[in-house]
């Protein structure tokens, strides 16, 4: 069972003066990562290295941002492993404090920031979620509002045209009676559009 974040957490540590800003947040995959870590880069000037991890979808990414090679981003990689996280971004913000730390050091460091960060982390169950599209009469629409908010199913786009068409996101679980009870209250006048599947919280 896959874990994610419900909300970013934070810790500080500091080690020989040096300061070590950890965070852990949710993050859906690499280009969301991506932007982080320049926001990052641009809230702290100051600081020497910007390192991060990611476990997003199946897929894993570690830099060390020019601290030695396997000292920053593969130990915070390693912690989001161990803790059976997805969809979850380490980032490390370093302020040199004048004394190097070694390798032992640096690997400890970075470890140590992100573990405590995730001791504060509030964890979700990473839930697989579906896509529904489908077109139907004006009139329906309202009907289908409802039964989408009984089910746990979040309206994630809608259009009007000739038909309206909507679209929902909900657990994959969810999905079967939702479908149901749509083609219920609609007596065949609503059709559906092929699906997606996609990893959520």
């Amino acid at each position: 069972m896959a874990l994610t974040l419900a909300a970013p957490a934070r810790h500080e540590l500091v080690v020989k003066k040096s300061r070590f800003l950890g965070c852990v947040e949710p993050c859906a995959d690499r280009a969301a990562a991506l932007a982080r870590v320049a926001e990052l880069r641009a809230e702290h000037p100051g600081a020497v290295h910007v390192c991060w991890a990611l476990l997003a979808g199946g897929h894993s990414a570690a830099n060390d941002d020019g601290e030695p090679g396997g000292t920053a981003g593969r130990p915070m990689l390693d912690v989001l492993r161990h803790q059976g996280l997805d969809g979850v971004l380490a980032t490390a913000v370093r302020y040199w404090g004048g004394v190097k730390l070694g390798a032992g050091g640096l690997v400890r460091a970075y470890t140590d920031c992100i573990a405590q960060a995730l001791l504060s982390a509030e964890k979700l169950e990473r839930v697989a979620q579906v896509e529904l599209g489908c077109e139907l009469p004006y009139e329906l629409e309202g009907r289908l509002r409802r039964l989408a908010e009984q089910h746990g199913a979040k309206l994630v786009a809608v259009a009007h045209a000739a038909r309206v068409s909507m679209r929902f996101s909900l657990p994959v679980t969810a999905r079967a009676a939702f479908a149901a009870a749509v083609d219920d209250t609609a007596q065949g006048r609503v059709a559906w559009a092929r699906e997606g599947t996609v990893m959520t919280r």
